[in-house]
């Protein structure tokens, strides 16, 4: 049944504008506060959200509609998504809410849902919100001293912060590295500078200055440049790139290099492995992740099980095959043992321990495999169904005939936009630019 509301990664889309409007948000709150309502008892729901001007509409009509159907409400203010998430399973919460459209511009915004496990909610959970969503509900709606109350909480922040540091060993520290910290404007603004300095590291910040409309404006993990620039501007050790919602992360090197989130994950694989820590013999990622970390991991007699795009399915087979390491190339990284969802602090934490325990250069340590040449290039769209067009079935079967056994072909219409990626790798790049654009003018050509 196609969706109605939820993408890849809850609802989004432009703010006022459907479905991101107040009325769609009070009437989400009402829905998933009914689809968590599992007792008498009073339910609690904790709130977070980026640094977006939007969050101010959506926040109070998420409150509207949440207390409306009897649950109180915890708001926290701008939070990294990851804590919304730690915090919902720490504070016994029925819900986690995150308002944020992660790295879109400011001018999006979206909702996230986590159930009291902290863990995104599955297919099934959200066709069941959106089932209530269209319903009428004034029938259970409580009145009198059953409607709920709403709360701000002030200083919560210092219980992420603490479990952040807690995530390494006690005797850890980043005294005598130069950390610079690109916060994208957004909601990691105050908890990641924080967490780094209590750490030890001297720490270097920018995109600390949200203002409501400059979340992911030329900085952060989607738009490195201005970090590029201050790693190399002040010398640092090290530069680390949040985005928006701080729940994915991209390193650059002492050289100014990026470091992607296949590296990273190799890093870290490769680590826990040696220590005896990584479980379940490999980490999971999802189909567009580079082939050279598959083969860096098969080299080691590790596995490389792939998922569909999107962290949410990343961790739903983490879960149901006992893996504690898996990701995303675009730099969400999920460590299920500290949390349940992507978390571009925690996980950046874990890069600069290996980082000190080695004691080489982070060019050194973060770059574990050489990436197969790949390209991805995207088509907008204006509606229809461009890639069950003839002519755009034959470019593919042409590209896959091309590449063979020695490449790799993805093509996927965006959850969160009118967007249809084609992505292709292999040894020759030559090659594989071709089959890319042969495919992108054959959609274009249908888009038209």
């Amino acid at each position: 049944m196609a969706r109605r509301y939820f993408g890849t990664d809850g609802i989004r889309g432009k703010a006022n504008r459907h479905p991101m409007t107040p009325e769609v948000a009070m009437k989400v709150g009402m829905a998933a506060g009914i689809a968590f309502n599992r007792g008498s008892y009073r339910h609690r729901v904790v709130i977070g959200k980026d640094t977006r001007l939007s969050g101010y509409m959506i926040e109070p009509a998420l409150v509207a509609g949440l207390t409306s159907v009897g649950l109180d409400v915890r708001l926290f203010g701008p939070l990294p998504t990851p804590a919304v998430a730690m915090m919902t399973r720490s504070m016994r919460a029925d819900l986690g809410v995150m308002i944020s459209a992660s790295h879109n511009s400011f001018a999006d915004n979206g909702i996230k849902l986590f159930g009291p496990d902290g863990y995104k909610l599955s297919d099934e959970i959200e066709a069941r919100i959106e089932g209530l969503v269209d319903e009428d509900l004034s029938t259970r709606m409580p009145t009198g001293a059953g409607i709920g109350r709403a709360t701000r909480v002030d200083g919560d922040i210092y219980r992420y912060i603490e479990f952040a540091k807690r995530t390494l060993p006690r005797e850890m520290s980043f005294e005598g590295l130069r950390v610079a910290v690109d916060c994208a404007n957004g909601a990691g603004y105050k908890v990641a500078p924080g967490v780094l300095w209590e750490l030890g590291a001297e720490v270097v910040k920018i995109g600390v200055d949200p203002d409501g409309t400059n979340i992911n404006l030329n900085c952060g993990s989607t738009k490195p440049e201005a970090l590029i620039a201050k790693v190399r501007e002040v010398r640092a050790d090290i530069g680390i790139a949040l985005d928006g919602d701080a729940d994915r992360v991209l390193i650059v090197d002492e050289r100014g290099q990026i470091v992607d989130g296949d590296q990273l994950m190799a890093v870290i694989a490769e680590s826990w492995n040696d220590d005896g820590r990584l479980a379940a013999g490999g980490i999971v990622a999802t189909v567009m992740s580079n082939l050279g970390l598959e083969r860096f991991l098969e080299a080691q007699n590790l596995l490389l099980a792939r998922t569909k795009v999107g962290d949410r399915y990343v961790v739903e087979h983490m879960r149901a095959h006992g893996y504690n390491v898996g990701g995303e190339q675009s730099g969400h990284i999920v460590l299920s043992d500290f949390g349940t969802t992507g978390d571009g602090l925690v996980s950046a934490l874990q890069v600069l321990a290996v980082v000190k325990q080695k004691g080489g250069t982070v060019s050194e340590v973060c770059r574990r495999f050489d990436p197969v040449p790949q390209i991805l290039k995207n088509v907008r769209f204006g509606g229809g169904t461009p890639l069950e067009k003839d002519s755009v079935q034959a470019a593919i079967e042409s590209a896959q005939a091309r590449l063979g056994n020695s490449g790799r072909l993805v093509i996927r219409p965006s959850g969160t936009e009118p967007l249809i990626r084609v992505m292709a790798e292999g040894d020759d790049p030559r090659m594989v630019e071709e089959v890319v654009d042969g495919i992108c003018d054959a959609l274009r050509a249908v888009a038209a």
